[in-house]
């Protein structure tokens, strides 16, 4: 078995570097591969340098909008997912969270009119739009608004400054 000191490359797996710069000879004398000429060939260009002309990153605005910390985020749920609910049933945000149609238990919950309902529904949600509204109440079914927890949303308020 060959020793540490015998160990070599397989044949043609390595190639040498090109040394550019060397005489005509080599293949890459003369101008070395950069071309003839100006700051290309000369020295190194920074990057996005544009010739002298206000960069492209200088000329856009620095900042564009704002970040509302007032904002409320809602899940929607439209009146087509509470469709498949049993008619009777009290439709609450614990019971959209077990169905799988919202993800926290915490979520503001709007309800959107998108869709038929066609079953008498109790919905409680944070939000209803005017159109979701009107439907629940022409199918027989009740609404009943929840209150939002201040605290929590001005902790979130603080939390984006």
């Amino acid at each position: 078995m060959p020793g540490l000191h015998q160990l070599k490359p397989s044949k043609n797996s390595t190639k040498n570097r090109k040394r550019v710069g060397r005489g005509n000879g080599s293949g890459t004398g003369t101008f070395a591969g950069r071309g003839s000429k100006g700051q290309k060939q000369r020295g190194s260009v920074p990057f996005l340098f544009e010739g002298g002309q206000t960069p492209l990153i200088k000329r856009l605005p620095y900042m564009r909008g704002f970040t509302n910390i007032f904002r409320v985020e809602s899940t929607p749920v439209n009146l087509s997912t509470l469709e498949e609910f049993n008619a009777g049933s009290d439709v609450t945000i614990a019971v959209l969270v077990e169905a799988g149609v919202v993800r926290q238990k915490k979520a503001r919950v709007k309800i959107l009119g998108t869709g038929d309902l066609t079953k008498k529904l109790n919905v409680s949600a944070h939000a209803f739009s005017k159109s979701a509204k009107e439907k629940i109440e022409a199918a027989g079914g009740t609404i009943r608004i929840l209150e939002i927890d201040k605290a929590d949303h001005a902790k979130k308020a603080k939390s984006a400054k």
